[in-house]
């Protein structure tokens, strides 16, 4: 299976090692990248194919991955639409949907739709997908291939659930950044020096998600395995209960997924092909 980026940016670069560290061969990945620093350093680095323009072999890739930034999209594909026959189309620019994206590519329908996020960039992503009906079983197989090689894949049956996607994954990480800082910020004021308070949030952060990872437990029940009555996690939780901790990351996440589905309505010329 031969591989095609268009953009070649850090989520592009992220999936392009992971790629290769799952025992992909050099020769089968190439990149169109406009930019001659970004083309040189991805060759330099990877020992790919960096190209300035699409070109013939471009069309007969197998999977061709959108990397591009949404407002960059539909110059990109301009050179391509129209012209497409063998690869299936892999997007992973946020907030287009595939009616966009096919009307862009004047009707071509063999797309998948990808929400990745950051911890891509280190082999720990979590990917959200969903594929128009004329995306084959060997097809769907080959688009999460890709993005399996950077971290975990999941799919959804409607389009319009890339939204939550979008709002878990795709932002989840500052969510859990913001309460990483909070942390810290709590240590300090407890007294802790700062190198103190960053290890000991980041180790907690790190260990207490490994272990939810681990077990067979829900984080609910490894909650209450934590919290003593009358003791200090309950001391703690009872607190962020009564200031609506809880409430304001769910109301956060909903905001988060109706911003996409906005941005989604405003960024394209189409809504979602299958609802």
């Amino acid at each position: 299976m031969n591989i095609h980026f268009i953009g070649g940016g850090n989520m592009a670069s992220a999936l392009i090692g992971g790629l290769l560290g799952k025992g992909f061969a050099a020769g089968d990945i190439r990149v169109t990248e406009p930019l001659p620093q970004q083309r040189l350093a991805l060759g330099e680095k990877f020992g790919i194919d960096c190209l300035a323009e699409t070109d013939a072999a471009t069309l007969d890739a197998n999977v061709l991955v959108l990397a591009v930034k949404p407002q960059q999209m539909q110059a990109a594909l301009a050179p391509i639409a129209g012209r497409l026959q063998r690869p299936v189309v892999l997007s992973i620019a946020a907030g287009l949907t595939l009616g966009t994206l096919s009307a862009w590519l004047l009707g071509y329908r063999r797309i998948v739709r990808a929400m990745p996020n950051t911890p891509a960039l280190i082999g720990a992503g979590m990917s959200g997908l969903f594929a128009l009906p004329e995306v084959t079983r060997d097809e769907r197989r080959m688009t999460e291939s890709v993005l399996a090689a950077a971290g975990e894949t999941l799919w959804v049956e409607k389009e319009c659930q890339m939204d939550a996607i979008t709002a878990i994954s795709g932002s989840g990480p500052a969510y859990f950044f913001l309460f990483l800082e909070t942390l810290e910020e709590a240590a300090q004021s407890l007294g802790l020096s700062r190198q103190a308070a960053r290890k000991l949030a980041l180790q907690t952060g790190f260990g207490a998600a490994s272990l939810a990872k681990s077990s067979p437990e829900s984080p609910s029940a490894l909650r209450a395995r934590v919290t003593s009555k009358g003791g200090t996690t309950a001391a703690a939780l009872a607190v962020m209960e009564e200031m609506g901790v809880a409430a304001g990351v769910i109301a956060g996440a909903r905001a988060a997924c109706a911003r996409s589905a906005e941005l989604a309505r405003q960024s394209g010329t189409q809504g979602s092909i299958e609802k």
